[in-house]
């Protein structure tokens, strides 16, 4: 990436020779390219949330910035692109969504996030911090920065406007009134919710979801046809919840089978937090850990006797098969012999494909007309 202070070697998490998308893009390119014409001062706590890959924060190192992040890539990733350009990795701070924020905020760099929720959470988190001096940029791409996303700066840290496009990216300036009288607000999140009914052990029970986790205020029905048809999994051992979300599928499974030790994997520290509040909400006995990574890197190989997973099918913005053929081959390292991988999916994706490549079978479980639920065995 060309920044106004020379190139940078960039990469995405984990580092793929055949990965064609970029660790970056123009709404980056944009905000630096503004920080340096503007002669913006980069002094006192800069603090950059949304980073997706860490190309701001490793453009802007000399100036020892804050990271705040949900995604566990786009942290390894900062690592991995800090050192690849030479800059040691304590010269940026790395905080995740769930960690405190810093006391004070003077320059405030947003990527603007995929979730308005988490937008907000951020903006609500962090706007103690915010004083009148504080200079508040967002960047994203035009098909990203919608009225709402205004109103949101607008309404919790003061007056914003936008900029012109420019390669189909913008800005958002904000000027902060701490001292401005609002209406009071309470903090939305996290946000809890009843289950209905019908859907097997935890049907009526208690779901915690922290923002920017996936359906934060209902069941989706991809996950309601899965929970229907889960595994019987009396005498099973461990149990992992594979991009486990609010944890509700890992704790169906705790709940049907109290001797299980389940496992929650996700990539999002939110998505983390939720799965714990989830389960500790429902006074679920047994065994659970909760874990932040890159599917089941480092899961001690076949350890696992049951996988479950609903793969996403996106990067940020972009359709894509990977984050998928990552978990599936991590769950066939993971599994012991005649371990299972429970799948469910769009019908069009195709994934039954991908499971005989990986475990030279695939048997349809259940469906309907949009999901299917696949199984696959390592033999």
């Amino acid at each position: 990436m060309t920044t106004p202070w020379g190139e940078l070697a960039l990469a995405r998490f984990p580092e793929d020779p055949r990965e064609r998308l970029r660790a970056w893009d123009a709404s980056d390119e944009y905000l630096l390219k503004h920080l340096a014409d503007q002669g913006t001062p980069l002094s006192g706590t800069v603090v950059v949330v949304g980073d997706r890959w860490g190309a701001l924060v490793t453009a802007l190192a000399a100036h020892r910035p804050v990271q705040i992040t949900d995604s566990f890539l786009a942290q390894e990733a900062t690592r991995a692109n800090l050192g690849r350009n030479g800059v040691a990795t304590g010269t940026v701070r790395l905080l995740t969504t769930q960690d405190p924020p810093p006391d004070r905020v003077d320059v405030l760099l947003v990527r603007v996030p995929k979730s308005l929720a988490l937008l907000e959470d951020q903006l609500l988190r962090l706007a103690p911090a915010v004083h009148e001096g504080t200079v508040v940029v967002g960047t994203g791409m035009v098909k990203e920065i919608h009225t709402s996303t205004l109103r949101l700066f607008e309404r919790i840290l003061g007056p914003t406007r936008t900029s012109l496009a420019e390669k189909k990216a913008r800005l958002i300036f904000c000027t902060p009134e701490p001292s401005r009288e609002r209406e009071p607000s309470v903090h939305p999140w996290p946000y809890t919710y009843t289950l209905p009914g019908g859907i097997g052990s935890v049907s009526g029970r208690t779901v915690v979801n922290h923002a920017g986790v996936f359906c934060a205020d209902r069941l989706d029905i991809g996950t309601r046809f899965f929970l229907q048809h889960l595994p019987d999994t009396k005498g099973t051992r461990r149990v992992v919840d594979l991009g486990c979300g609010n944890g509700v599928v890992g704790t169906a499974v705790a709940l049907a089978n109290p001797e299980a030790e389940v496992l929650f994997v996700d990539e999002s520290f939110q998505a983390v937090a939720s799965a714990e509040a989830t389960y500790k909400a429902n006074g679920v006995p047994g065994h659970a850990e909760f874990r932040v990574g890159d599917g089941l890197a480092g899961v001690p190989a076949g350890s696992v006797d049951l996988a479950l997973t609903n793969p996403p099918f996106h990067s940020h913005q972009t359709t894509t098969d990977a984050t998928a053929w990552r978990m599936f081959s991590g769950a066939r390292r993971a599994l012991g012999p005649g371990g299972e991988l429970w799948v469910i999916g769009n019908r069009h994706l195709g994934y039954h494909v991908k499971l005989r490549r990986l475990f030279g079978n695939s048997r349809l479980v259940a469906s309907d007309a949009k999901f299917v639920v696949l199984k696959a065995v390592k033999e």
